[in-house]
């Protein structure tokens, strides 16, 4: 359990949050275990109620670990399952997290790790399989920091008239483009002042907002930090979208592609440091320094058998399509949106962005692949392809991208990179689940199956 009392906004150390409970200022506490989706799991208490439980944690069933994305469930895997009864694991919580959720009056959020009954990590839990490589990359002498920056579409209308609707003809809150436009809806402009100011209230402030290329779509970045508050931070901020959207009659969806045509991303911005040095600091483009190299050779090398993690539904795989500003190869290059990887930045400032992930990826395995992938560059010096220099959907000489998940699923089970860097007992877990997600869709009719068959077949 981490114990760090630094001062920080929006953040409260043990005391002030028994000070507080005390005041009657915080009166319930809610304890989140971030699940496979990267959503927060757990339960609420009465802050005095959760005091007493503050050094031993709490429990909760082991199924938030071992469900499909509605939460149904799942048998066949290792951790639990009918079999045995569906039971408990513990939360032990991470006091260094514990933060104000402006959102909800009142409420403390303090984030948690899950552990089995016994003691000891659960090495399939988002959050510890990312403390996980971040433990292999400090074997190494390094650190990583990230900054994420997330896309999501908000449309008229509560998730319960959404629901009603059966999730069709819904209409974006806006009927034009805005990417990069500063004359949003009024509904959408004060949307956007009520999420900064919860976010900065939260101790997520956010670095920019801006439109994008779809009706109703927004983009929000954060600045660049460690990488566990960040993943952290960015649950909040979904807790947060949420929230706010439906108290003005609006409903965000994190979905990859939401609709046709349209595409929402989660890209991961990182750079490796040590001894508070970057080392990805550049002089020219002509001069790759050898980390930063190595880092980028083992991104194109690891991540594409890694797509489960960060592309975790058949949803997730009709974003990649060409010209849609993401990608449809494992190419890289400078400055190059067409590319999965782009290599950004002047002299110190010089970072990656990952532009795999969906919005609908958990940041924490996101970042995990991500790290492992790097790592597999340093240690194992996969050879680099040449960058690209113009329209990256054009290559024809570089991997492409999984086009569904079964055909992602067959380059996570069989990669030895993928075993050594996460284990087979993970590997097993995240098929499992990938398989719960395409066996929902294969039985079901799909509106376009109708439309082209219903009076043609």
């Amino acid at each position: 359990m981490s114990n760090h009392q630094t001062r920080r906004p929006g953040f409260v150390t043990v005391d002030e949050l028994r000070a507080a409970a005390n005041s009657g200022d915080i009166t319930a506490v809610v304890l989140a275990v971030p699940d496979m989706m990267g959503r927060l799991k757990g339960k609420r208490f009465a802050a005095h109620a959760f005091l007493e439980k503050l050094q031993s944690g709490a429990e909760m069933c082991a199924c938030i670990l071992a469900t499909d994305v509605g939460m149904t469930p799942l048998d066949d895997f290792a951790l639990t399952g009918w079999t045995d009864g569906f039971g408990d694991i513990g939360a032990i919580p991470d006091t260094g997290t514990i933060r104000r959720l402006p959102h909800w009056p009142g409420t403390a959020l303090i984030h948690a790790d899950a552990i089995h009954p016994g003691g000891g990590p659960i090495d399939v839990a988002p959050r510890q399989m990312l403390h996980a490589q971040l433990d292999r990359l400090a074997e190494l002498g390094l650190e990583v920091k990230a900054g994420l920056e997330s896309e999501f579409v908000l449309y008229r209308g509560t998730p319960q008239d959404a629901h009603a609707a059966e999730y069709r003809r819904l209409e974006p809150v806006g009927i034009h483009n805005h990417d990069y436009g500063l004359d949003f809806p009024a509904d959408l402009k004060y949307f956007i002042g009520d999420l900064e100011a919860v976010l900065r209230g939260a101790g997520t402030p956010v670095e920019a907002v801006k439109g994008e290329g779809a009706p109703g779509q927004m983009e929000v970045t954060f600045p660049y930090g460690p990488a566990l508050p960040a993943c952290d931070g960015y649950t909040v901020y979904k807790h947060a979208v949420r929230h706010l959207a439906e108290r003005r009659d609006m409903t965000p969806t994190f979905m990859a592609a939401p609709q046709t045509g349209v595409g929402s991303g989660l890209h991961l911005h990182v750079s490796l440091w040590r001894d508070d040095e970057p080392v990805f600091a550049t002089r020219s483009h002509d001069e790759l320094p050898e980390l930063l190299e190595r880092s980028v050779a083992g991104l194109i090398a690891g991540l594409p058998d890694m797509a489960p993690l960060y592309a975790p539904t058949p949803n997730s795989y009709r974003r990649y399509q060409p010209h849609s500003f993401a990608p449809t190869n494992f190419s890289w290059g400078w400055d190059n949106r067409t590319c999965a990887i782009r290599v950004v930045g002047h002299q110190t400032g010089t970072h990656l962005e990952v532009r795999m992930a969906g919005a609908d990826a958990n940041p924490y395995l996101v970042l995990a692949a991500i790290i492992a992938a790097i790592i597999h560059g340093i240690s194992d010096c996969p050879k680099l392809p040449e960058p690209c220099t113009g329209d990256a959907y054009e290559a024809d000489d570089v991997r492409r991208v999984p086009r569904t998940l079964d055909e992602a699923l067959v380059g996570f089970r069989r990669s030895r990179t993928v075993r050594d860097a996460f284990g087979v007992p993970v590997v097993n877990h995240y098929m499992r689940a990938a398989a719960a997600e395409i066996a929902a869709l294969a039985r079901q009719v799909t509106d376009v199956e109708r439309e082209r068959g219903f009076d043609r077949a």
